[in-house]
């Protein structure tokens, strides 16, 4: 599928939305002040204060279509794959309303994106914090026609590497599902509590960790047919995997995977959200421009309103910056009428 002009279509595919009927869920739970008071522990008052303030400036974005659509042309974007706020994991919840939550936020994701077939597609939510769950509720999204679902590094007590989530990784192998790995939070908590450390800090290395246990412990030796797409250029692990390389060398423990952890980054997908012309280089020399999609975060205030122009400025060969910008995402079946 090519753009009117007969161009490739370029295809963000990190972008968010807000639902507010998970919000009205989750508001009167006694679980969730106590995810408000962790959050506010994390992140320190002065950041809290500056993420309220831009949440309501970027509300219009967030919720409706409009400015959604104008952004994205203004950006050169042709089309964006819209995914939940992480906000709306509330991994702290019990069954039932963990199930509600991730319905809720699927539903919704649907909705917005039959809004504008041509322009949007959608990826929606499961309860990471009940493995038994997950297959159901993970078919329910791709029968409601989103092409797979966000998660986070880690739920309470479930870490990637748990073995319960083994159906789950399977199940999202055999349907080719998208899963995109988008921390929310981090667990060294007060250490990061002031100069926005808990998410300029944090979310790299919850990627790392997460994408670590996702290698060592032999999650995609077991399900090579994995679409696992990471969030922020994957953090801090596809640049510093020598060390990790070299314990799976001469530590024993760590050597729950078959092959060097480096050679795994050829079987995960990253989107190139590193914000500088040199850190885009440095991604895809470390895991290959056939494995970079293009990635904004929008309309958050840690992403960025020129993913394309950005991408223009690492000054690739032409082909990968083809690639990158929307032949990834089409390999993926991230595009408008075409199946996973």
């Amino acid at each position: 599928m090519t753009a009117s002009d007969g161009s490739p279509l370029v295809v963000d595919v990190h972008a968010h939305c807000l639902v507010g009927a998970v919000e009205a869920l989750v508001a009167d739970e006694p679980g969730s002040a106590e995810h408000r008071a962790l959050d506010a522990r994390r992140n320190g008052p002065a950041s809290l204060a500056a993420s309220g303030a831009m949440i309501r400036a970027a509300l219009p974005a967030l919720t409706g279509l409009g400015p959604r659509l104008s952004d994205m042309d203004a950006a050169g974007v042709d089309v964006q794959v819209v995914s939940p706020s992480p906000s709306h994991y509330h991994y702290w919840a019990g069954a039932d309303l963990a199930a509600a939550i991730s319905r809720t936020a699927n539903r919704a994701v649907a909705e917005l994106v039959a809004q504008a077939p041509r322009r949007l597609l959608g990826l929606g939510l499961v309860p990471l914090q009940h493995p038994g769950l997950l297959v159901t509720v993970l078919d329910e999204a791709l029968g409601l026609g989103l092409k797979g679902v966000e998660i986070s590094s880690h739920a309470p007590e479930v870490e990637l590497s748990d073995q319960r989530l083994e159906p789950f990784w399977a199940r999202a192998a055999a349907t080719g599902a998208i899963v995109f790995l988008h921390p929310f939070g981090c667990t060294l908590d007060e250490r990061l509590d002031r100069f926005y450390l808990s998410n300029t800090v944090g979310q790299p290395v919850e990627n790392a960790v997460a994408l670590s246990h996702l290698i060592f412990s032999g999650v995609l030796d077991r399900h090579p047919g994995l679409r696992i797409v990471a969030a922020h250029g994957g953090g801090y692990l596809p640049t510093y995997l020598g060390r990790s390389d070299h314990a799976w060398q001469v530590r024993p423990e760590a050597r729950g995977c078959a092959d060097p952890p480096s050679t795994y980054l050829r079987r995960l997908w990253f989107d190139s959200l590193v914000h500088t012309p040199e850190a885009v280089r440095t991604l895809v020399a470390a895991v290959g421009a056939d494995r970079v999609l293009l990635g904004s975060d929008h309309p958050f205030d840690m992403g960025v309103p020129d993913p394309v122009a950005r991408l223009d400025a690492a000054g690739l060969p032409a082909g990968d910056r083809a690639a990158i910008a929307g032949g990834n995402a089409s390999k993926l079946g991230l595009v408008p009428g075409k199946d996973r």
